[in-house]
């Protein structure tokens, strides 16, 4: 992929963040859309060897769109200044624990794995399995490479108090707070403009898929 070319389009809409711009440049935008799409073809390929239950999905309908859902929001902006995309064996939906990629230059380009924001039914299912086998989860988030990729919880919408049904003093009490099951890989622009990025972009998706196997079970 031209991640080049899709940085330079991405600072260039940071600085023209308006319909009327984005029209004249849009055979830009589609090409480089259709480059993106293509890229994310070849990790939907490459991860199916290391998580099965992605395979059948089809790459042209994991990918986001540009356009920004400006319904609730303060800022008014209509394109986002990134490109995005999310693997999980039920398409892009992040209701089942996934995979999410998310390109944006200045050094802003991520990984994010796990579950977001789970329905209460299912964060209760996940509540209980730490409750149960926390030691388990403790086991796959201590393990020396797993920790070296992804080094704790995303956290910022955590609860501040104890669940309910669970005492303050229990020992996996931090991760029973969470309302997220989000852990995050950051990348430097030289990063993904190296052209072995494809492989390291894998390395570290796979990497995750102890997490995303415990949060399935839990949620079965």
């Amino acid at each position: 992929m031209d991640f080049e070319g899709a940085f330079k389009f991405l600072k260039d809409i940071r600085r023209n963040n308006n319909r009327e711009w984005f029209e004249k440049k849009k055979p830009v935008y589609t090409a480089l859309k259709a480059d993106f799409d293509l890229f994310v073809a070849d990790l939907l390929e490459e991860m199916i060897h290391h998580d099965d239950s992605l395979a059948g999905l089809d790459a042209k309908k994991l990918t986001f769109r540009i356009y920004r859902d400006v319904r609730f929001s303060k800022d008014k902006t209509p394109y986002k200044t990134n490109m995005s995309a999310a693997l999980s064996s039920t398409g892009k939906g992040m209701g089942t624990p996934g995979y999410y990629f998310q390109l944006e230059p200045g050094d802003k380009s991520f990984v994010a794995v796990g579950l977001f924001q789970p329905i209460p039914e299912n964060l209760a299912k996940i509540r209980q399995e730490i409750d149960y086998t926390g030691d388990k989860l403790a086991k796959i988030l201590n393990d020396k490479k797993f920790k070296s990729t992804y080094p704790k919880f995303w956290d910022e919408d955590a609860l501040k108090t104890t669940p309910k049904g669970y005492d303050k003093d229990h020992p996996y009490i931090e991760w029973l707070r969470l309302k997220s099951f989000i852990l995050v890989h950051n990348f430097t622009d030289k990063e993904v403009l190296d052209k072995k990025f494809l492989k390291k972009l894998t390395t570290v998706m796979s990497a995750a898929k102890p997490l995303t196997d415990y949060l399935k079970e839990a949620i079965a």
